[in-house]
């Protein structure tokens, strides 16, 4: 599929009487905007086209229904009070602004060398990431937001799916609930799976949408691993990291893994 092919199948599912799109030829980046909020969002084309390569109608699927999502987040008011229930903290990479686009600091803090936690309040289909201003509207304390967040957090399922592969075990969590990485801050999960693991219990968080947790117990372990996790960062829609994180004693610290060979399907 060529760039404009693909621009008007975007604009034939997009557009609407509340809406405007705008196309920059050079850089191949398309801008639907919300005309009563002057707010929107951008796609890059070509970086969607090599989706398309790979998924085919999915990956055009998947992000109409992301623009629809950001779009109706941006016109939904954000209210914390009697929603506590639906905060939710969000795992993101290190190069995810901690603004907004108008400039508000998000509610955030570090977590790894590769990772930062955002929090959100759930809004059905998507989430709107908290800011200060937001809690401090409300007078809302922040530290009583980040308990809640992580206490809803808990209630998720995490129920895997389990691959055994040359000797080592694999399990994704992938519930596809927006906050799958995010079960990476659930202590309790990951301390249940190192009481289990018989080898190197590694964690990933390639993008926002899967959890990968591995019971690494000989060398084609790490090199299955390495090739795992960097093929869904690159295919997430919301790509975290490609480096796998060795858990140990309640820490999480990345690893660089060097694959010397490709293991076989």
């Amino acid at each position: 599929m060529k760039p404009l092919e693909m621009k008007r199948e975007l604009e034939k599912r997009l557009l609407s009487q509340n809406r405007r799109i705008s196309y920059d030829r050079d850089e191949q980046k398309l801008r639907i905007e919300d005309k009563t909020i002057n707010k929107g969002v951008t796609l890059s084309i070509s970086k969607l086209i090599a989706k398309w390569k790979v998924k085919k109608e999915q990956a055009i699927e998947e992000t109409v229904h992301y623009v629809e999502a950001a779009l109706q987040a941006m016109t939904t008011p954000i209210v914390v009070k009697g929603n506590e229930k639906n905060i939710f903290p969000v795992i993101r990479s290190t190069s995810f602004p901690t603004q907004s686009g108008d400039g508000k600091e998000f509610l955030w803090e570090e977590h790894t060398a590769e990772t930062r936690v955002f929090y959100a309040i759930d809004q059905g289909s998507t989430f709107a990431l908290l800011t200060n201003e937001i809690l401090e509207k409300e007078n809302v304390d922040k530290v009583r937001i980040k308990e809640m967040a992580l206490f809803n957090l808990r209630s998720l399922q995490n129920e895997p799916t389990i691959d055994e592969v040359a000797g080592n075990t694999f399990y994704f969590l992938n519930k596809n609930d927006g906050y799958d990485a995010s079960k990476v801050l659930n202590d309790q999960l990951l301390k249940k799976y190192s009481e289990i693991a018989r080898g190197q219990l590694t964690v990933s968080v390639p993008h926002q949408d899967v959890l990968i947790i591995a019971d690494i117990r000989n060398e084609t372990g790490y090199d299955i691993l390495a090739q795992m996790v960097f093929q869904f960062f690159t295919n997430g829609r919301t790509p975290i990291t490609a480096l796998p994180f060795i858990y140990k004693e309640g820490e999480l610290e990345p690893v660089f893994i060097l694959a010397h060979r490709k293991p076989k399907q």
